[in-house]
């Protein structure tokens, strides 16, 4: 092709200006042929490495968005096998820490009550879920929750192609990163003192601690309730406040919570890291939040946490401030008729559920202030549980080294809200964790990681993250 446009124009040069023109005009048009092949060489090569790098962009921030959530699972409850899986008084004192609210009250209410600690190093409307589930030989007599099992799909078509049994600590470990700490006890107190120093370091003020009843485990587990003390003494230690997330154990109904709710106030509502959440209209009550709500019916609820229910906790000594977990839209509906003061939505998972999708908080939000319930949401730094549950790719939301964390909660503080969960300081089977974690390579496994960053990263993130929202807290007085 470039021969024939040299002799075109060669033909046209040479009927107007003769011989000694007609070489040089040879000469330059195959140059410039063969310069705009060049040029044109050069310019697919960009062509395709930019659409590269556009896919791969595409590819590894795509889990900033809920583009594949809740479609790409069972419709309705058949989400219970995957959600439930975990099936998992007021002391008058000067001292009392809490943060503000305005459950039961107009929405438009201006004021704030003091969310911090002393020069504001910690904060009160911060609250992070914590799990006390993990065992090893040396504390326990066997390894506890790090040798979880490979959780099967309630299809057996789909479990059939996935493996199964169970991972074998220290080197295999029922997680997709590495703890610090290495395969901890929750019973060691070097441990527990370890995780409060972090809380402390992320300036979370209240630690949410997942509670069954006395001699009750979750399905993988053992009783933990014993460790509650522990927890709280190191908690107070670091001026940290304890709140409690109660798990939809084995026959829980709404008689057994009212036993739990009168167990825990009276065991521990005198100690100094009991948690009271202030009101604006000066009511300082507990704050529950109860796992899996959905699971009983709002009838039943009603009976518990209306002033007219048949064994109602209002205006009792066991009052409190209970939040449920809303899931699915119909939720909140059932939430509002149960009786309760406010939704969480818990999943590190956008676009896993409803209530976890950053594009309803908004929605949520409104129907809560609507209502005078409390709406509070839960960010997280990602989500990895194909070390539990393998099939369960889909739902995995990459880290994307902190940004995907941000992003969260950002979406969080554009609420609004009086209080903000984060999922989760240590829920390693979820990778939801903000708890330190180090590169780990063995044989057979290779562990996600915070690189190129410390081990601090997401403790950073939050503490930055809670000094913002408190900033935002005084503007919205303004």
């Amino acid at each position: 092709m470039q021969s024939d446009i040299a002799r075109k124009r060669s033909y046209h040069a040479r009927n107007k200006n003769g011989c000694s023109v007609v070489c040089t005009v040879n000469y330059f048009c195959g140059s410039q042929t063969l310069t705009m092949s060049r040029l044109r060489k050069k310019a697919c090569v960009a062509l395709f490495l930019f659409t590269l790098f556009i896919f791969g962009t595409m590819m590894g921030l795509r889990t900033l968005k809920p583009s594949d959530g809740f479609s790409d699972l069972a419709p309705g409850m058949d989400l219970v096998p995957f959600v439930g899986e975990r099936a998992e008084r007021r002391q008058v004192a000067n001292d009392v820490l809490a943060s503000a609210g305005q459950s039961r009250f107009p929405s438009d209410t201006k004021v704030v009550f003091s969310n911090s600690g002393p020069e504001k190093s910690i904060f009160y409307d911060i609250h992070i879920f914590y799990y006390l589930w993990y065992g090893t030989p040396q504390m326990d007599g066997n390894y506890i929750h790090w040798d979880h099992v490979l959780v099967p799909h309630w299809d057996p078509k789909i479990a059939a192609s996935h493996p199964k049994g169970k991972h074998t600590p220290p080197e295999d470990i029922a997680s997709s990163f590495y703890p610090e700490l290495g395969p901890y006890s929750s019973r060691d107190p070097e441990v527990i003192e370890s995780h409060m120093s972090q809380i402390e370091a992320a300036a979370a003020g209240v630690v949410v601690l997942s509670w069954y009843p006395p001699g009750v485990g979750d399905d993988h587990g053992e009783p933990s309730e014993d460790l509650v003390p522990a927890v709280m003494d190191a908690a107070h230690r670091h001026r940290i406040k304890v709140a409690f997330h109660i798990q939809p154990y084995k026959g829980r109904t709404d008689l057994s919570m009212h036993d739990n709710i009168k167990y825990i106030i009276d065991k521990y509502g005198n100690h100094g890291a009991f948690y009271r959440f202030k009101s604006n209209t000066g009511k300082v009550l507990p704050l529950f939040y109860i796992y899996d709500s959905y699971l009983t019916p709002p009838e039943a609820w009603a009976d518990l946490l209306t002033s007219s229910g048949a064994h109602s906790l209002r205006g009792t000594p066991y009052d409190g401030v209970f939040v449920a977990l809303i899931v699915e839209e119909r939720h909140k509906h059932d939430i509002l008729a149960g009786g309760f003061d406010g939704m969480y939505t818990y999943f590190a998972s956008n676009g896993f559920s409803f209530g976890s999708s950053h594009q309803n908080w908004k929605a949520i939000k409104a129907f809560c202030d609507g209502n005078n319930l409390l709406f509070v949401p839960s960010a997280g730094p990602g989500y990895a549980d194909t070390a539990v549950r393998p099939w369960n790719n889909h739902n995995t939301r990459n880290r994307v080294n902190g940004r995907y964390y941000e992003t969260s909660l950002q979406a969080a503080l554009s609420v609004r809200p009086e209080v903000i969960t984060i999922t989760s300081f240590n829920e390693w089977h979820e990778g939801t964790q903000i708890e330190r974690s180090v590169p780990k390579k063995t044989v057979t496994r290779l562990y996600l990681d915070y690189k190129p960053h410390n081990a601090d990263l997401y403790l950073d993130i939050t503490r930055r993250w809670a000094e913002q929202f408190s900033k935002e807290k005084e503007q919205w007085l303004m």
